[in-house]
């Protein structure tokens, strides 16, 4: 009698895993993940997306590399200034609407 109480309490616990499990085991059906149904101005500011986010990264990855001495200074020199024109172009497209940037040098009218 203390066996069949043992066997049907192992039951009842590969039956409860085995239920709990269920989810976990199965194949994941894989969803549609493409991008389609963009509109053309969509797909124009994605791509413009993806431009900035490269210079971006470029620039930070560029950055690091002459902090730590992997890159010379003229080398650092030569190639900061296209990215950095690279990552401002594609922002300025992404907001056309924005003020213009003032220059850092303000000209100061002479006292009276």
């Amino acid at each position: 009698m203390e066996i069949v109480a043992v066997l049907l309490a192992v039951l009842l616990a590969v039956a409860a895993v085995a239920f709990v499990a269920r989810p976990f085991l199965a194949e994941p059906e894989a969803e549609d993940d493409r991008l389609g149904g963009l509109t053309p101005a969509e797909q124009e500011r994605l791509q413009l997306l993806e431009r900035r986010d490269r210079a971006l990264g470029a620039l930070k990855e560029l950055e690091f590399d002459h902090r730590t001495g992997k890159i010379a200074d003229a080398d650092y020199e030569a190639s900061v200034g296209a990215l950095r024109r690279e990552a401002a172009n594609a922002m300025r497209a992404l907001d056309p609407v924005a003020p213009p940037v003032p220059d850092p040098v303000e000209k100061v009218d002479a006292p009276a």
